[in-house]
């Protein structure tokens, strides 16, 4: 795979809902839970030990920054800091073992391409997703619940 970052969310983010427990840009509550799923966690990109750690549920909205319209939806993150993941260190090996979909977005927020992974053998669909024309990043989000997992942006 060509070289690629995996954006997670901001750590200054998640401090600040560990600290507030509200949704960063909707003031919304957020909630506190033993993990029942498996997640990932948005900031360190791992997945949770069910019925053992606890998670935060909050309203995010992964266009923030890079396009003028929101599309808030629910993420969680640890409840306990955890470490970002960075990067620069590839796609995250524990969600590979998930159903993923892969959407390539262009400016506007417009959908160049779209990929289904239920094997964990991302890479060739990254590449070929990278590759459309026009295309700024892509979003992975897990194809069971629809969530919004983290961004992939091509390494400069």
């Amino acid at each position: 795979m060509s070289s690629i970052r995996v954006i997670a969310i901001p750590t200054k983010l998640a401090e600040r809902v560990r600290a507030t427990l509200e949704a960063p840009g909707y003031g919304h509550p957020a909630y506190i839970e033993v993990a029942t799923g498996y997640g990932p966690c948005r900031h360190c990109l791992h997945t949770f030990q069910i019925g053992e750690e606890k998670r935060i549920l909050f309203t995010y909205d992964p266009f923030h920054g890079l396009e003028p319209l929101p599309l808030p939806g629910p993420i969680f993150i640890h409840a306990e800091p955890c470490h970002r993941h960075e990067e620069s260190s590839g796609f995250p090996k524990d969600i590979r073992s998930h159903r993923l979909t892969m959407i390539a977005y262009g400016a506007g927020r417009k959908i160049a391409g779209e990929e289904y992974v239920d094997n964990g053998l991302v890479e060739g669909p990254v590449e070929s997703l990278l590759a459309l024309p026009g295309v700024r990043y892509l979003h992975v989000r897990d194809t069971e619940a629809g969530c919004y997992d983290f961004r992939l942006e091509r390494a400069e």
